[in-house]
């Protein structure tokens, strides 16, 4: 497994955008009109979410984000950039947090109304909202918290590096992008959240291994994050690159992937290398709200110490789809949520 030096990761600043006080006071009124518009009571049941006109309503009532807000996500989503990652950073959260869940789940998040109707109006102008049965219980807002004893495992439950990977990538209808909303930073400020782009590590790459690259001889192993499946079950059969030659998408994990054979076992450790060596990164910190286009980037971390002191690192999660519709035979009518996958176990 690689590590990787912190003075290594480059900066985000051209990536990143910077909301005003005024435009953080702006956002803050409309997702306070939208967390009064969320269920209640049982907040905390994540089920409540799911529900087709309650996002519709958030969809709508984020046309009045700050505008140059709006632009940003627009442009992200249509055109993306060159490091397949933006930043925003002052988005509104609530004034008191309860404690970081160590359970890796806040069992009342109705306290987390004003952060959870952010980032989904956020995550509106990416796209449609989705999440999946067999992982953090179907929540359309996951919390991504260190749990004790969880350490060394390569899930967002653990505190050791995570290695850089596409999201969900072994899933037929994985997310398009990938949100994190920092609710609280590590104690040290150590964590830094970092991403790589295939556009700037393809030209470190040779034409063989971009060819096997584009050969379908690849499996991701199913993450054990998603309930209900276990490390034996594997992806079908992948490319790594697919699409247009000079802006290809991207579905890697250095972690779980496996390659068929020595060429193309060769060829992921190239690109491993050259993903290494064109990588963004930052500690995020309180209200800063990172997207990466997970069709062109792969993000992981750098390790941190939690303290399990009810004051560790949390984010929360939300992933969109560019199209919904595309995933409708995993989904119950009405529902952003796809059924747990079937058992796939290598032929």
């Amino acid at each position: 497994m690689l590590t990787y030096q912190e003075s290594a990761i480059g900066g985000v600043e051209e990536v990143t955008l910077e909301l005003t006080a005024q435009e953080t006071e702006q956002f803050r009124k409309v997702a306070a009109e939208m967390a009064d518009g969320l269920p209640h009571p049982g907040l905390a049941n994540p089920a409540l979410l799911d529900d087709s006109d309650l996002l519709a309503d958030i969809e709508l009532a984020a046309r009045w984000l700050p505008p140059r807000l709006a632009r940003a996500l627009s442009r992200f989503r249509k055109a993306g950039n060159a490091h397949g990652t933006l930043i925003v950073r002052n988005v509104p959260i609530d004034d008191d947090l309860p404690p970081t869940p160590a359970e890796g789940v806040v069992p009342d998040w109705s306290r987390l109304s004003l952060a959870t109707a952010a980032q989904l109006a956020t995550v509106s102008w990416l796209g449609d909202v989705i999440a999946y049965a067999d992982e953090k219980s179907g929540r359309l807002v996951q919390d991504i918290v260190p749990v004790k004893g969880a350490e060394r495992r390569q899930e967002n439950s653990g505190s050791v590096m995570l290695e850089l990977h596409t999201e969900d990538g072994f899933h037929p209808f994985k997310p398009d992008f990938v949100t994190l909303l920092c609710l609280r930073a590590d104690h040290e400020r150590r964590a830094f959240t970092m991403s790589g782009a295939i556009t700037q590590a393809l030209p470190r790459l040779s034409a063989e291994c971009v060819s096997v690259l584009r050969r379908p001889l690849f499996r991701i192993r199913h993450s054990s994050s998603f309930g209900g499946t276990g490390t034996d079950d594997v992806s079908t059969p992948l490319p790594v690159l697919s699409g247009p030659d000079a802006e290809p998408e991207l579905i890697a994990d250095f972690h779980a992937m496996e390659a068929d054979g020595e060429s193309a076992a060769r060829a992921l450790d190239e690109l491993r290398d050259a993903m290494t060596s064109v990588l963004v990164g930052t500690v995020l910190d309180v209200g800063d709200l990172i997207v990466v286009d997970n069709r062109a980037a792969v993000h992981g971390r750098t390790d941190f110490q939690p303290r399990y002191d009810g004051q560790d690192r949390w984010l929360r999660r939300c992933f969109a789809v560019c199209d919904l519709r595309l995933s409708r035979g995993l989904r119950a009518a009405g529902s952003h949520v796809c059924e747990p996958l079937p058992p796939r176990s290598r032929p």
